[in-house]
């Protein structure tokens, strides 16, 4: 179990339980707000709380920038400040270096895929600019999960005091939103001092077709190790320009990863029964002392795999993660392994600083309660290395042609009976992978023109 910054849980049959075993609370008034007179909200009490949350939030979260369910604002401010005001800028020698790298390793990728270059650029980045360009990814994975719980929020509250709040409400979902944003900004400081590359978690967090390698945090990786910075530079950009092949010529895979997470963040539920006790012992009068809001959105826990759908969502997530992975691991072994001397103990390290659940990890866990440890990576691997040996890599990479063609976690488990399938599948599936996937796109982009047209005759 995981704690989420707006104290909330999956709604799983614990919860029920406790949601339906008498605690003394009125089930109309979740948040333990005073009724007045003859049983009937007061809604002085409300307009004096809502007050003191305005006041506080016009001091610390400059709520007026707020557009959303989160405030990127804070988060961003918050992470700058963890980095603290002696991140240097990158040097033109360093950045040299890292151009020089990523210039070797693609040559070196050229004879161990078919996918071409899928960087048109690549750029050293420092922790400032790693949460610059980041961002608008960070944007997509957590709104879904700050919306589903800013709506569940409010609609919870008495329907006296929404009617009497009125727009005055807004100031609950700027709390949320205050409240998410500091805990977006205090893990996005710790994970942008700890990143090697745009893709060091799996996922395309940076922009489209940019590569991008963080000097100061690769520095820091290398000591302790015995191959030369210069040499775990080049393993590093190995594997960026790797995930960039991927992500740029497999047109699906970016929304597929991405949207596996916005699935599993959409089947987020409350559990109000947390709430409830957590708010038994704190007069709402108080909550205009920020540290009594932090203990109320502190309470209670968020419990992963709640419904069918976010199973699905995990499990969909953690093979394609573990399926990425894999497949750079092999392709980057092919390519440097007999250059480099030291790449098979590099390739050991980040396995294990992966599976032991890094910054990436905690971050998830704290912001969606998901986990990005891709489970199946040693089998996603033994896979991609046997079909490579079995059906070459032209077939390999031709998997990636169309998500229906790719090795679900059965196959990872039992890969004998999918490498048959790919081996006696004929030429015509695998030949051209390249082909295959242009056409794959254009298919599909032909059906969305199609889908739009329909919408567009619709009189409705």
């Amino acid at each position: 179990m995981t704690d989420l910054p707006f104290g909330f849980s999956g709604d799983d049959d614990e919860a029920r339980k406790r949601r339906d075993e008498p605690s003394g609370a009125d089930p109309n008034n979740p948040f333990g707000f005073a009724m007045g007179g003859a049983g009937g909200f007061d809604p002085s009490q409300l307009g004096q709380m809502l007050t003191q949350l305005g006041q506080m939030l016009s001091g610390l979260g400059q709520p007026g920038s707020q557009s959303g369910p989160v405030n990127y604002d804070v988060a961003k401010r918050l992470a700058r400040q963890q980095l603290g005001a002696t991140i240097a800028p990158v040097s033109s020698g360093t950045a040299k270096a890292v151009a020089d790298a990523a210039h070797l390793a693609e040559l070196w990728l050229d004879s161990a895929t078919t996918l071409p270059a899928g960087a048109n650029r690549t750029v050293a980045w420092t922790p400032n600019d790693w949460i610059e360009e980041t961002l608008p990814t960070w944007k997509r994975l957590c709104d879904p999960v700050a919306e589903q719980i800013s709506g569940m929020w409010s609609s919870q509250l008495p329907e006296e005091a929404r009617q009497f709040a009125g727009p005055m409400v807004g100031m609950l979902g700027q709390m949320g939103g205050l409240a998410f944003g500091s805990q977006l900004g205090q893990a996005l400081g710790q994970l942008a001092k700890e990143v090697l590359t745009s893709t060091d978690i799996g996922l395309p967090l940076g922009p489209n077709a940019t590569a991008a390698l963080l000097p100061a945090a690769v520095a820091e990786f290398s000591r302790g190790l015995e191959q030369p910075e210069s040499e775990i530079m080049v393993f590093l950009a190995a594997r960026e320009a790797a995930h960039q092949r991927l992500f740029a010529h497999v047109p699906w895979l970016r929304h597929q990863v991405l949207g596996a997470v916005e699935d599993y963040a959409r089947g987020i539920r409350m559990d109000f029964s947390a709430l409830e006790e957590a708010a038994q012992g704190i007069d709402p009068m108080s909550l205009g002392d920020p540290s009594k809001i932090e203990e109320l959105l502190s309470k209670g826990t968020f419990e992963p795999q709640t419904t069918p759908e976010q199973k699905q969502a995990l499990e969909r997530l953690e093979t394609l993660l573990a399926l990425i992975e894999g497949w750079v691991q092999v392709v980057v072994a092919e390519a440097v392994g007999e250059r480099l001397p030291g790449a098979g103990a590099l390739a050991e390290t980040l396995r294990r600083r992966r599976a032991t659940g890094g910054p990436a990890e905690q971050t998830f866990a704290t912001l969606v309660g998901l986990e990005l440890r891709p489970r199946k990576l040693r089998e996603a691997a033994s896979l991609w290395q046997r079909l490579t040996t079995d059906a070459g890599v032209q077939a390999r990479d031709g998997v990636w042609a169309h998500p229906d063609l790719l090795p679900d976690s059965d196959d990872l488990d039992s890969p004998a009976g999918f490498i048959d399938a790919v081996i006696g599948g004929g030429a015509t599936a695998f030949d051209d992978p390249l082909a295959q996937l242009a056409e794959t796109e254009a298919r599909e982009a032909a059906e969305r023109a199609e889908k739009d047209r329909d919408k567009g005759d619709d009189p409705s």
